[in-house]
């Protein structure tokens, strides 16, 4: 295929469509690779695309993240990552990527405090956790109860009424945290934490987590700077599987809290949001910094199954930046908890010291990624393996809701019903139940 570039809507001259001189529009982006718009492709050519796993094709147009895993770039509204996380804290971010620009004074304020006074939730909420069991993985409970809140606020479900999508967006990030806390305590046998006004957002998240009625508790500093950078470098990165979830239910105007329900049940999954607890299970298996070299000797044989997580990414193909982020903030909070000693973290520390001095890792460019280091984060902050991706839940929910909204307000928006490539039986006759040859079920 010859495609001569130039402006949006340059033509394709070698594609045959059936019909003389027709050919396909090529679309240019601000940023990244220019695509081939196929719209047209079936009504000339009598064909359609094929692309497992969407890993070819555009869904959609975006202003909100870009991510250039060639070159280890990850942009919020233009904005490199690292920038921000300087800068500043999870709601200017959060504004950031729901508006396009970094809010003023006044508009912080009025944000500040209009998610700070919804992150209650109603209290016949409290009945809905009792009737999970204890041992419930807290992803499980946060699926349920964040598509039961569109029970409590049904009045506000108009999606084309941009007031009620704000209502819903702001709901969602301020509840968020407050909910995968209640799962947290919940499973502990512990009273809810009531969320405190007077705290930033991740301060407040981390009292949810572990304050409890009988004595005070205040977070280090470096456990409130640490998490609230990983807040911002999880926030959105692009049209991720839970975020394509999220706009593929959205697609058929079911209202946000379910389509965000759905999202937290994409990242749940192992490959995605799950991976962040993969690392710390990996490192479980190595145990002792003397295992190390095995279990590297393991990752680099191909005919062995092993698989080192926490190190490479299925989009960047140099370092991370958001692992370039965390890593101070990784050497800090274990500095602020006096960890550096920890046996458990210094074979971690190692291993990465290992990895990145080794040879085959260098030339693979399997660096250690977000999750390596946002799992040493949370581990020693004191979160527990199973809210690892509860955590990762609350801070990309400004990231779904984000690019929900701007789904909706979308002109091309239409619902998501991809084509298959039918590989089934062609049209048969019936044959009656005593003349059927028996065969083994493809479901058991």
């Amino acid at each position: 295929m010859k495609v001569t570039s130039g402006a949006p809507d340059t033509r394709v001259d070698s594609v045959e469509l059936g019909r003389a001189g027709e050919s396909l529009p090529v679309l240019q982006p601000t940023l990244g690779s220019a695509m081939i718009d196929v719209r047209g492709l079936h009504k000339g050519s009598g064909r359609y695309t094929f692309d497992p796993g969407l890993t070819n094709t555009g869904v959609c147009r975006s202003a909100i993240t870009y991510v250039d895993g060639e070159k280890g770039i990850l942009l919020y509204r233009g904005y490199p990552i690292d920038t921000l996380v300087e800068h500043c804290d999870y709601l200017d971010v959060a504004w950031l990527l729901l508006n396009g620009e970094l809010p003023t004074a006044v508009q912080k304020e009025r944000f500040v405090t209009d998610i700070t006074y919804h992150t209650m939730v109603h209290e016949q909420i409290h009945v809905i956790f009792r009737g999970f069991r204890r041992d419930a993985h807290p992803m499980a409970v946060m699926c349920g109860v964040v598509g039961a809140l569109s029970a409590f606020y049904h009045e506000d479900l108009d999606i084309f009424d941009a007031t009620h999508r704000k209502n819903a967006t702001h709901r969602l990030i301020a509840k968020m945290p407050t909910i995968a806390a209640m799962a947290h305590k919940y499973a502990l046998g512990q009273p809810f934490a009531y969320p405190r006004n007077d705290a930033s957002y991740a301060h407040n998240f981390l009292h949810m987590m572990f304050s409890v009625p009988c004595e005070k508790y205040e977070p280090p500093a470096a456990a409130v700077r640490a998490l609230n950078a990983i807040l911002i470098v999880q926030a959105d990165h692009e049209q991720n599987a839970s975020t394509f979830t999220v706009r593929s239910v959205g697609s058929s105007r079911a209202n946000p809290y379910a389509a965000i329900a759905a999202g937290i049940a994409s990242l749940w999954g192992p490959l995605h949001g799950g991976a962040n607890e993969g690392v710390l299970q990996t490192l479980d298996e190595i145990g002792t910094v003397d295992r190390i070299p095995e279990i590297l000797r393991r990752a680099k044989d191909k005919n062995d199954p092993y698989r080192l997580m926490g190190f490479g990414h299925r989009v960047y193909k140099t370092y991370d930046p958001r692992a370039k982020v965390l890593r101070e903030f990784c050497y800090e909070v274990l500095d602020a908890y006096g960890k550096r000693d920890d046996p458990f973290l210094k074979m971690a520390m190692e291993l990465e010291r290992i990895a990145l001095e080794d040879d085959y890792f260098m030339e693979r460019k399997l660096y250690p990624n977000v999750d390596f280091y946002s799992g040493i984060i949370l581990r020693t902050i004191g979160f527990p393996l199973p809210m690892f991706t509860p955590q990762f839940a609350v801070a990309r929910t400004v990231g779904w809701a984000a690019h929900w909204n701007e789904m909706v307000a979308d002109p091309e928006m239409k619902i998501v019903r991809p084509r298959q490539l039918y590989i089934g039986s062609p049209e048969r006759s019936f044959v009656p139940v005593g003349e059927r040859i028996g065969h083994e079920p493809l479901v058991g």
